[in-house]
């Protein structure tokens, strides 16, 4: 019989958060509010880039 360990970090749970989270966000704006919305965050600095 296999045990489990307890996780430290659960990423299944953080990617929900964030997502709920932007959810609420942009759930009271209109479609151009989205629009402009990402286009600003896609200029932000410290915005995280994926590595291939």
């Amino acid at each position: 019989m296999e045990t489990k360990k307890e996780k430290k970090f659960d990423t299944v749970k953080m990617a929900r958060e964030i997502k709920d989270k932007l959810d609420a966000k942009l759930s009271k704006m209109t479609k151009e509010e989205i629009v402009a919305y990402f286009r600003e965050q896609r200029m932000k600095p410290d915005r995280v880039k994926p590595s291939a």
